[in-house]
């Protein structure tokens, strides 16, 4: 049963990058749809307010043409545009303003109303292209005047026009905050579970590991476990436990970091791992410069090497080499390479490896990088991330340390 919530709750959080790319897809078509769909509706008020237009002139031209008066342009003005939005400017054949209409002129007057009218009409002739009319003489038949009669979307249709992306803009922003405060609260619930857990899991092993020093104590009197050597691995053993017990109380704690040489901390680690893997892997560790310290919690950054160099014998399956490389950097930083010889991690896995149930092995929760990612950079304020891997060739995991 346990197996069975875990696969269901590890699977959804694995498939978190794809089930964020059909969100993505989702919203993508949405937003598409939406747009279209305001463009249809733009384009339809664009063909309405352009028969007006055309309907303006051509009542205009009709009416001067049969009654030859040139002042009749407010009256048909008042028949054709009830509304009154649409702004539009009537022109001569010498592109002189002869009149306007829906035009915001604010208080201008004078050079100061020329100009902003200029403005405006100069904008129209970049829009759409004038309507032409022709003033006939009644007798002859024959053109004695043409004007032009320039327009621009009305204020509704330009607002209709920018709505949906002001709109998506708005939700985009609104779905950002949301994600990002879901995103808080549930690195803050997670936060509590781990240390829950971890605590939890510390008190547990307290009273067997008493009992396993008593017990220690008592077979220490024995001569024969003293000759064959069991006395000092069970040890061993008992101080890893007490280890590991520090390790998951110090987990919700602050830390308290000190300068610590590193390469004698990885090499008591190693020297724990020697007896307790094959004999047939090999593992190095050279410090590039003598003395190298960075401010660490021992407990925990042990820990952290321990589950890498894990990590690397699984990787190996039995034979092979761990090298482990320490160096100074610039600005103050301590750098900590651990490769191995093993089947290396695939191209499109690599940025899967820290997340919670990622793993390669067939048994195994993949909380372990998960871990030390938190150890490194939430604790320790570091980095650690692939530095790099190859299929049948390796991976190299680097950690930043600041000194």
């Amino acid at each position: 049963m346990a197996t069975t919530n875990k696969l269901v709750g590890i699977d959804i959080y694995s498939n978190k990058s794809k089930i964020k790319w059909v969100v993505l897809t989702v919203s993508v078509l949405i937003s598409v749809s939406s747009i279209y769909y305001t463009n249809i509706l733009v384009e339809q008020l664009q063909d309405r307010e352009k028969r007006q237009i055309e309907l303006f002139a051509r009542a205009l031209e009709y009416t001067v043409n049969e009654s030859q008066n040139n002042n009749l342009y407010f009256i048909t003005e008042e028949i054709v545009f009830q509304n009154n939005s649409i702004p539009t400017i009537l022109v001569n054949e010498n592109d002189s303003i002869t009149d306007y209409r829906n035009i915001d002129i604010g208080k201008f007057t004078g050079s100061q109303l020329y100009k902003r009218l200029r403005e405006e009409l100069e904008d129209m002739k970049d829009t759409y292209e004038p309507i032409e009319i022709k003033f006939r003489d009644k007798e002859s038949n024959e053109i004695y005047d043409v004007q032009y009669v320039y327009y621009q979307n009305s204020f509704l249709l330009t607002q209709l026009t920018y709505y949906p992306y002001i709109q998506l803009s708005v939700i985009a922003i609104f779905a950002f905050i949301s994600y990002m405060a879901f995103n808080y609260s549930k690195a803050v619930e997670q936060n509590q579970v781990w240390v829950g857990l971890a605590k939890e899991t510390a008190h547990q092993l307290g009273t067997p590991i008493s009992s396993l020093m008593a017990w220690m104590e008592y077979f220490k009197d024995d001569e024969h476990m003293k000759k064959n050597g069991l006395i000092e691995e069970l040890e061993k053993d008992v101080r890893k436990l007490q280890v590991i017990t520090e390790r998951f109380s110090n987990i919700g704690s602050a830390p308290v970091l000190q300068n610590e040489k590193i390469e004698p901390l990885i090499q008591n680690i190693i020297a724990y791992l020697k007896p307790r893997i094959s004999p047939k892997i090999n593992i190095t560790v050279l410090a590039l410069n003598q003395g190298i310290e960075a401010k660490v919690n021992p407990p925990l950054f042990e820990w952290v090497i321990e589950n890498l160099c894990k990590n690397a014998v699984d990787s190996m399956s039995g034979s092979g080499s761990i090298f482990i490389n320490i160096l100074r950097g610039s600005e103050n930083r301590i750098f900590i390479d651990i490769g191995d010889t093993g089947k290396g991690i695939p191209k499109n896995k690599i940025k899967q490896v820290f997340n919670p149930g990622f793993t390669t092995k067939k048994r195994g929760w993949g909380l372990g990088l998960t871990l030390a990612k938190r150890i490194i950079e939430s604790y320790h304020k570091g980095k650690i991330f692939i530095k790099s891997s190859e299929e049948g060739q390796g991976t190299t995991f680097r950690i930043v340390l600041m000194k």
